[in-house]
Order: C-alpha cells, then structure tokens, then sequence
C-alpha cells in the first residue's frame, strides 16, 4: 500500500493555482482525504477535522509544512482534479491487487449504476455513475453519465478502460445491447446478460422457450438453498445452448446459450416466485452461468456501502465534478477496508471504519502495508 501512497503523492495536474500562493500540495489532500474516508469520515469538513484530531501521524507520511487545509479548500482542489486522475490511482490499487495479493485471476466483472441523489437539485439532475467491481468485490473503474437512460453510452467506455480478458461480463438488462455485447467478446470476455422488456422480442421467445416442458427437460439444471432473514429461498437454474429458434440470434455477437433463474422465497408462511432470463456467450456448464448470475448481487452490495456505510446520498455536495472524485475515494476506501484486519472476526465495514477512526495509530502501519 505503500507504494498506493507514494502514488498519490505524485498527483499533477496543469495547476491553475498561482505557485507562490500554494501552501498545500495535491498529493497531501488527497492522501489525508484517503485515510480521513477510510476513518469514518464522510465529506470536507470531516476530512478537516480528521486532519487536525491526527497531525502527529499523518505528517509521518504526509509534509503538511502549512498544517492541513480547510474543508473550503479541501472542495476546491478536488474541484481542480480530473476524475480520470482517481480512477488511475484506482486502476494502481487493482493492479497491485493482481501483482501481489489475493485471487491473481478474478473471473466475474459485474456492471451496474447509481445516482448520487445528493448532487441533484433543482438546476441540475444529480451524478449517475457507472461502476464495474469484481468478483472479490473491489470496485476497479467507473464512468459517469448524466443520468441513467446514458448508461448505454458510459458502459462501452468503461468496458474499454478495464482489461477484461478472460472473465465474464455481467449486466442489468439497461446494458444488453448489441454494440456493448459486440464490445465484450472483442475483448476477449465472455457475458451474461439480463433480458427485460427493453428487448422484448428476444425476451418474449427465451421465456416461451423455457415454458416448453421438452425444451426444457433437455436443459441442464442447478439448484441452491439458502436461509437468511427468516425466509428460506430456492433458486433454479436451468442453461441450454439451444438458440436456433431465436429469431435475432445473428444480431449477437457470440451469443451460444440462455438461462433462466427461477426464485422461490418462503417466509412467514408466503411463498413468491420470480422468474429472469438471461442470454450468454458461455456453452454449457450451468454452474458457472449460476455462479455468474448470482455474483452480479456483488454491485447491489457495492451501491448499499455507498448509501448505508458511507452515507453517500446524504452528501449534498453540488459541484459535480467533487462528488464524483469523492465517489471514488469512497470507492477506493472501501477496497482498503474489506483488506484490513482488526483483530476480530466478522467485524463489518462500519465499524472497521469506526475502529480505525477511533485509533488511528493502531492501524495505520497496517494500512499501509496491505
């Protein structure tokens, strides 16, 4: 982590700032705002604060010759850095990941986005934020749009950010579409795709195809249970590589199967049942399609830290380009935390953060030589 931090400490940009007025260097906001988010902190103010509850242990690492900035300048030099700049340092921290740490292959990509309700107001529409997290649940890259009808726009251009060689794509039903299905086995990936009304033909024919009961008792076929909550839910997966009788199949790059998840969720003495169909590049193995399909819920956990840990939509940061650079730092943090151990087991990301606040010292060491 180290050398994360050494990173940050070289951040340039073509500055703006008159020279012989700056007293604090980029790479010093940055670095402090990192740990300051790491430590519970939520928006400037509290990274200023942070700063000034720890000087002694941050000037360890970080000059400070001026003290530490004020949360009005801590908002204008995030206002003055690209967020491309961010997503590097991100893209830095994957790569270390991949070098040094963990799973070196990470074979499922998951692809979704989230409004930062907080940005919006009544002369602008808030930030919406593509983001791609894989399958150890580490957000690796993003792209933000105007709202969310420009997904379709921003998942190409995240797509061509991210080296996806080698894993499996997967999407909402917003990002199945023939250009970005055309984009991902390009670079060599595989998908598994959501289909709703927004293709309603080719959803209309894979739903009738598994209502067929030939079609499908020639499928291949997995099954899982799992209690959580009270609720006892099944989930039944059926994979075939049967698509001649889909009329656009041509109209897919690589398109070799479809699946279908069936939910049944018991609680409380209700049962529901919900059904979703997908289309996929994968031949037959139906477990790796399940595995796919389940592990897209890694993004919907992704956007709960967001809202729920790190109190995202309840950030009223307006300019946009701020909210979006702190979106990554929240992003960012969050990789760190779900690596730091605190010494206890089953100790969530909120109370990591609250720990780590709490004692900076005691961690700090440890954080940086993840």
């Amino acid at each position: 982590m180290q050398t994360l931090f050494d990173h940050i400490k070289q951040i340039e940009i073509q500055n703006t700032r008159q020279k012989g007025k700056i007293r604090h260097t980029l790479g010093d906001i940055v670095g402090v705002a990192l740990f300051a988010t790491i430590a519970n902190a939520q928006d400037c103010v509290d990274i200023e604060n942070f700063a000034e509850t720890y000087p002694t242990q941050l000037q360890t690492y970080f000059p400070l010759k001026h003290g530490m900035a004020s949360h009005d300048t801590i908002r204008r030099a995030l206002m003055m850095i690209d967020p491309q700049v961010f997503q590097n340092l991100q893209q830095h921290f994957t790569q270390l990941l991949n070098n040094n740490q963990g799973e070196k292959i990470k074979k499922l990509l998951s692809i979704d986005g989230k409004t930062q309700k907080g940005n919006g107001n009544k002369q602008q529409k808030p930030n919406h934020i593509v983001s791609a997290i894989d399958e150890n649940g580490f957000s690796i890259g993003q792209k933000q749009v105007e709202d969310k009808t420009n997904e379709i726009k921003a998942i190409p251009k995240l797509l061509d950010s991210l080296n996806i060689k080698n894993h499996i794509v997967t999407i909402d039903a917003i990002g199945t579409q023939h250009d970005i299905a055309a984009k991902i086995r390009k670079k060599r990936a595989d998908y598994v795709l959501a289909l709703k009304a927004n293709q309603k033909t080719l959803c209309t024919e894979v739903s009738c195809c598994f209502e067929d009961s030939e079609f499908l008792d020639k499928c291949e076929y997995y099954q899982t249970l799992e209690r959580a909550r009270g609720a006892l839910e099944t989930r039944e997966y059926w994979h075939s590589e049967d698509v001649k009788s889909l009329s656009q199949r041509k109209q897919w790059a690589g398109l070799k199967s479809v699946a279908m998840v069936r939910n049944t969720v018991v609680k409380d003495g209700q049962t529901s049942v919900q059904a979703r169909y997908f289309i996929s590049s994968l031949s037959l193995g139906v477990v790796e399609v399940a595995r796919a399909i389940r592990g897209h819920w890694l993004v919907e956990s992704l956007h709960w830290h967001l809202d729920v840990t790190f109190h995202e939509d309840a950030d009223r940061t307006v300019d946009k380009v701020v909210a979006c650079n702190l979106n990554i730092l929240r992003k960012l943090a969050l990789n760190i935390l779900r690596l730091v151990d605190v010494g206890k087991k089953n100790v969530g990301i909120a109370k990591k953060r609250n720990m780590i606040g709490w004692n900076l010292p005691k961690y700090l060491e440890q954080i940086l030589t993840i």
